[in-house]
């Protein structure tokens, strides 16, 4: 009996060397749905009943501050001190002390809340149900309407300047401005998936999450979207990226996918819980804190890297893939996917119409994994093209057509 003890002990111990995230206490069971972190210590944390929660220590404890409500808040968005939280009944919470004290502010309207994104203390914009948008240039001491042009639900927002912003909603719709919300324009995402979460670094680098896995990614600020393999078909809530390269997506049943080349390889994470994550903040390439249902919060300190390198990467590929180029028609750029199941020397080529050699896109020895390549039109003329891939016995041809 004593040996069956200390074995068990050992894989406890094992297990908590190996699993990256660690559960947080966070004193509450209700669902947990937004966060913030100002810095690697510093974060907020806000959700059902009006709950919001501050750690000034990574996580180590959590503080349950006063909101004043009863409602459920969705979304929360912190700049130094300064941070507003919204909700439910078209609530606004604004504090101005790290949430030491939370005061209601008026939004104009009776929509139910959901996204926030603040840039610096005084301009921010919220979103919410049948295409609410709100923006705000004085901390919210007033908020003016904007023009949507939708009523559809719109859940996430994100702003990388008081300029440049993009909003996420039903039925893939993808909402961009480039002059703070003056005018708002429909972008094409080629998917019907109701999308979730969104996460800028940049005015051109971005990536939006949603259901059934879709994971969107734009390299110019959303003139054209590229679907990347997620691995899953899980619904996906929320994403944090650092950086162009590294990258953090969560969602049902405990999901945590991650990637460290811009979405190109997405890796699943262990989470240790099959509740559904509702939310995700990274400062930096390492610091990261997950809430989701049951009060959960989830810490790392090290991206959510495993002792066991690649640990669950559901997204390794088992066979020779060659995906439909997006967007097609296009004008003037593209992307290809392809997967690699085994080390292989690859081509991928472009022909023309009547079977003439345009471009090498690929010509290399590459490694197990799922790749993107942009094919550049800008000095083609408009018509029908070709691209074939070819390695170790897979032969395949697809059309594109260049529309200028």
């Amino acid at each position: 009996m004593k040996k069956i003890f200390t074995t068990i002990i050992f894989i406890i111990f094992i297990s908590t060397l190996n699993a990256q995230w660690s559960s947080q206490s966070s004193g509450s069971s209700v669902a947990l749905t937004g966060v913030s972190f100002t810095d690697g210590k510093i974060g907020t944390v806000v959700g059902e009943n009006g709950t919001i929660l501050r750690t000034t220590n990574g996580g180590t404890t959590w503080t349950e501050q006063s909101s004043g409500v009863l409602i459920d808040l969705f979304s929360v968005s912190f700049i130094d001190s300064f941070g507003t939280a919204v909700g439910d009944l078209s609530r606004i919470l604004r504090t101005t002390n790290g949430g030491t004290d939370w005061v209601e502010q008026s939004g104009g309207t009776t929509n139910t809340l959901r996204g926030v994104s603040f840039t610096n203390s005084s301009n921010g914009t919220i979103v919410g149900n049948s295409g609410q948008i709100l923006r705000t240039t004085n901390g919210g001491t007033t908020w003016i309407e904007q023009s949507s042009g939708t009523t559809n639900i719109l859940r996430g927002v994100s702003f990388t300047d008081i300029n440049n912003g993009t909003a996420v909603s039903q039925n893939g719709k993808i909402l961009r401005t480039t002059n703070g919300g003056v005018s708002w324009d429909e972008q094409p995402s080629g998917t019907l998936n109701d999308l979730y979460g969104v996460s800028f670094t940049d005015s051109n680098n971005g990536t939006v999450v949603g259901q059934n896995g879709k994971i969107l990614r734009t390299i110019n600020g959303g003139t054209n979207w590229v679907s990347q393999i997620s691995g899953t078909t899980n619904n996906l809530f929320a994403v944090s990226f650092t950086d162009t390269a590294n990258g953090t997506a969560v969602g049902e049943g405990g999901k945590i996918l991650r990637t460290t080349n811009g979405g190109t390889n997405w890796i699943t994470q262990s989470s240790g819980t099959f509740d559904d994550l509702l939310g995700v903040s990274f400062t930096d390439d390492d610091s990261g804190t997950i809430v989701g249902e049951n009060g959960r919060i989830l810490r790392t300190n090290n991206g959510g890297v495993t002792s066991a390198e690649d640990e669950n990467d559901l997204t390794t590929p088992t066979e020779f893939f060659l995906s439909q180029n997006f967007p097609n028609p296009f004008n003037p750029s593209t992307i290809i996917n392809f997967s690699v199941p085994k080390q292989s020397n690859v081509t991928l080529i472009i022909y023309d119409v009547i079977g003439n050699e345009v471009t090498a896109l690929v010509d290399e020895e590459k490694s197990i994994g799922n790749y993107s390549v942009e094919f550049s039109a800008l000095n083609h003329s408009s018509g029908i093209y070709y691209y074939q891939m070819r390695t170790d016995g897979f032969i395949q041809t697809k059309k594109m057509i260049l529309l200028k």
